[in-house]
């Protein structure tokens, strides 16, 4: 039996998940959190084989989360869930210890399968992180700008990039409108734009939003 423990800040997307692996007689999940805090406890706890975790979360995220656990916990396998594309932050997670990364888009049974190989001691590489890093190994893998944002960064970046307002992103992350307004300044200047209208060509153009 595989105890997993579901990290992500959506209520839903727990319950979703929760759901569908308790469809496989090998799997149980003995524990669920919604911030990166909680995902600490939850390790400590000592009740899990496999964190499935989102990066994305309200105080303490998920790559904070991921570098706290595997400094207290390095045995503990933890399979990254996240909505952000790959190219994005799979192959910086898999150095801090990651043992796969799955894009949201990707099958229920994948999941299953990433969580199995996991669970097994072993790394879990999807064709997309695959490739990634076989181009970072050929020396092709040229870091784009947005790769040096950090997670909060990144956040702030295609949010605003799907054009919501500094205001509304506040209120979405918990943030104060004069820090988002910071965050904002440091990826226009990172990225050498000038408008929210070329961050979000730029997120096209990258292939960050859709």
């Amino acid at each position: 039996m595989i105890k997993v423990g579901i990290v992500d800040d959506h209520a839903i997307v727990r319950t979703g998940l929760r759901q569908f692996l308790s469809e496989h007689v090998d799997l149980r999940v003995t524990g669920e959190a919604n911030n990166g805090r909680e995902a600490l406890e939850l390790a400590r706890g000592g009740e899990v084989d496999v964190l499935l975790m989102d990066l994305s979360m309200p105080e303490h995220g998920g790559v904070d989360a991921l570098q706290a656990i595997k400094a207290r916990f390095p045995d503990l396998a933890v399979l990254i869930l996240s909505g952000f594309p790959e190219a994005q932050y799979a192959t910086q997670l898999m150095r801090h210890g990651a043992s796969g990364y799955l894009n949201k888009e990707c099958s229920p049974d994948e999941i299953v399968n990433a969580i199995r190989v996991v669970a097994r001691g072993r790394r879990y590489i999807s064709p997309a992180v695959a490739e990634l890093l076989a181009d970072n190994a050929l020396g092709e893998g040229d870091q784009a700008p947005h790769a040096a944002l950090s997670e909060r960064e990144l956040q702030v970046f295609l949010r605003l990039a799907k054009g919501e307002s500094v205001g509304g992103i506040a209120e979405a992350m918990f943030l104060s409108v004069k820090t988002v307004s910071t965050y904002r300044t440091r990826v226009l200047e990172k990225l050498k734009l000038g408008s929210n209208s070329e961050l979000t060509y730029y997120a096209l153009k990258n292939g960050l939003i859709q």
